[in-house]
């Protein structure tokens, strides 16, 4: 396990509030915790606070009663608590989902209540988890139909981030990196499509791990770009991530674009790191921030290699200029035609760009993107690894307000294009700006090399040791500002 700083250390202590790792949960069980004691603990506790926007949807009783009562039978069943957690790595661990994922017997909205349903069955990321004894405490936020990188785009409220209540959460998997980062749950499933589950994490501290598309099975998952999306983590710390993972990853028959491939499981000790040749950076401490990641990357031996990413960002124009925004009409075609008022206005606006779409734009798009995939191969002759800024700032919502659609587009300017390109991707907690605010790096690599990035981001991180700031759970300390 990474420990980030004394505090860290200080607060893995035995009660409920301090369990905030896959570790802590397992270690109070092996001491003899019961999960009925720490779960309805862990359930009342998050009653009593405050209304907040970062969730839709909290489980009920009946329903932390069944996981509960499902839970105890398997503990009673085993030869050993150990044993038990070997067969069942998450056993007793709470998490949450983003509610455009399902869980059987809970409402779905993909933060639209014009579209909402009641899950009859989990989805298939969901139902590993709970296989291997996750608690599901329910479903967060989001911005409508995972259309958005800034989490404000829902009836349901805009999440802050926890490090500055002005400033935004990140999206579109807003509530499900804030509820991770606040410490209310130890992992959290987002999706991402063009950088939904690394901008929130960059911009709350977190972990935030994208698998190669096809990696994790995607039935049950309401889609926003169905031929590109991806169920992703949040954790506090990538050891957590790279086991939830582990748990999810497999084939899924449900799923068309289903595509699991185990790939290298190392690297060789020294990478040579592709890195923006001139890095887009427009907020204050970002750039320090961005050359103590380079020093970073020196000190561990590893040869930077300074490239221009504009071929990449001609990729990333496809996913809402081209015809890629199809997709995400092909959902919501139906709900848009007979209640267009349903939907976020924002959202509204760049779902209908769409109908100018045509099927020869189409393949012409995806003439496009071959042609630059089979030219882009060639980069991984140059470097093994990517490295770049989660995001180039952070705006407040008064700044997304006076511009939605540009300040959001600027956040995906080096996440848009990955999924398209096939690669997997992590966040990375890399620092602070003298204001507090956290920066990220994410590291990029080819499709189906999961887990030698996870490996190689264990090192970067333990060399990095990124400190926790306190205060106001495991968020930092700016959380008590909200």
């Amino acid at each position: 396990m990474l420990l980030h700083s004394d505090w860290y250390t200080s607060v893995c202590t035995m009660n409920e509030q301090s369990l905030l790792t896959l570790s802590d949960w397992q270690r109070a069980y092996l001491a003899g915790a019961q999960p009925r004691a720490l779960l309805e603990a862990r359930a009342q506790r998050l009653a009593a606070q405050a209304a907040a926007p970062d969730w839709i949807h909290r489980v009920s009783s009946a329903q932390l009663e069944q996981q509960i009562q499902a839970l105890e039978a398997r503990l009673a069943a085993a030869s050993s608590r150990a044993s038990l957690l070997n067969e069942a790595p998450l056993f007793g661990v709470p998490f949450a989902v983003k509610d455009n994922i399902d869980v059987e017997g809970m409402p779905t909205t993909a933060a639209c209540p014009a579209y909402a349903y009641t899950a009859g069955r989990n989805a298939h990321a969901v139902q590993r988890l709970l296989s291997a004894g996750a608690v599901c405490l329910g479903k967060t936020n989001l911005d409508q139909f995972a259309t958005g990188l800034v989490g404000a785009r829902s009836p349901y409220g805009r999440p802050a981030s926890c490090f500055d209540a002005e400033r935004v959460s990140g999206g579109s998997s807003s509530g499900s990196a804030v509820v991770v980062a606040r410490g209310e749950v130890a992992f959290s499933l987002g999706t991402d499509t063009a950088g939904s589950g690394r901008v929130p994490a960059g911009f709350n501290n977190l972990v935030g791990l994208k698998p190669t598309p096809g990696r994790v099975g995607t039935s049950g998952v309401v889609p926003a770009c169905r031929s590109l999306d991806c169920v992703s983590i949040f954790a506090l710390t990538l050891d957590d991530a790279a086991t939830v993972l582990s748990v999810m990853e497999g084939p899924d028959p449900a799923d068309a674009f289903s595509h699991f491939e185990p790939g290298p499981g190392t690297w060789p000790a020294k990478l040579r790191v592709g890195v923006p040749l001139a890095p887009a950076l427009d907020e204050a401490g970002y750039g320090d921030a961005w050359d103590e990641s380079l020093r970073l990357l020196r000190a561990l031996g590893h040869e930077v290699v300074p490239l221009d990413f504009d071929p990449l960002h001609a990729v990333a124009d496809l996913l809402y200029n081209g015809p890629w925004v199809a997709e995400r009409h092909a959902v919501v075609q139906e709900l848009l035609d007979s209640q267009p008022e349903a939907l976020d206005p924002t959202v509204r606006q760049v779902i209908e760009s769409a109908r100018g779409q045509t099927a020869t734009d189409a393949f012409r798009g995806q003439y496009r993107l071959r042609e630059a995939q089979r030219e882009l191969r060639s980069l991984w002759r140059k470097v093994d690894v990517l490295m770049v800024p989660t995001a180039p700032r952070h705006p407040r919502f008064a700044e997304l307000d006076a511009d939605p659609l540009r300040v959001n587009a600027r956040l995906g300017h080096y996440t848009n294009f990955v999924n398209l390109l096939g690669w997997c991707a992590l966040s990375l907690p890399a620092g602070f700006t003298p204001e507090g605010l956290p920066f990220g790096v994410s590291f990029i690599a080819p499709g189906g090399a999961d887990v030698a990035l996870a490996r190689f981001g264990l090192n970067w991180q333990a060399a990095a040791d990124a400190p926790r700031r306190e205060g106001g759970g495991a968020g930092g300390r700016r959380a008590s500002k909200r």
